[in-house]
């Protein structure tokens, strides 16, 4: 069994396969959005690949990247009856500040997620990590706009 790992807050979309000691094993990355991307990138690994997990970066960052992913990793989770979990983005990036708009960006203090204006904040890049463990792991898979619905 492998766990598939999958980073789309943002472009490029990065899809991990991780072995059973948690070790990265491939990485496949796509600059198309996320319902393009992923039932192509899917279709061919579970030809290769039975998962044991599917993990996804639930927020907060791209709205419909994060919709589409949860969507498309839920549906994928319930056919194939795998368990489906999920992390932060802030996982991904090291803790840095993440894009939410205007100069305004998601930061993490602790376990807590806000809003807050940055004038020169210092970003960094998702990355899939080298080696996962699943105490890392959030069995509350739902996505993270950190943004209420504007009305």
């Amino acid at each position: 069994m492998h766990d598939a790992m999958v980073i789309a807050l943002g472009s490029p979309i990065q899809v991990g396969i991780y072995d059973q000691r948690g070790d990265l094993i491939e990485a496949i990355t796509s600059d198309k959005v996320g319902s393009d991307a992923l039932p192509e990138i899917f279709d061919e690994l579970l030809q290769r690949y039975q998962f044991g997990r599917l993990i996804y970066a639930n927020g907060p960052g791209s709205f419909m990247g994060i919709k589409v992913t949860y969507l498309f990793l839920k549906t994928l989770s319930i056919l194939q009856k795998i368990p489906l979990f999920a992390l932060d983005g802030f996982f991904f990036n090291e803790n840095h500040p993440i894009k939410a708009y205007g100069k305004l960006y998601f930061v993490k203090n602790s376990n807590t997620i806000s809003l807050s204006p940055l004038e020169q904040p210092i970003l960094r890049a998702f990355e899939l990590p080298r080696n996962i463990d699943a105490k890392n792991f959030n069995t509350d898979n739902a996505p993270y706009y950190g943004i209420d619905a504007v009305g």
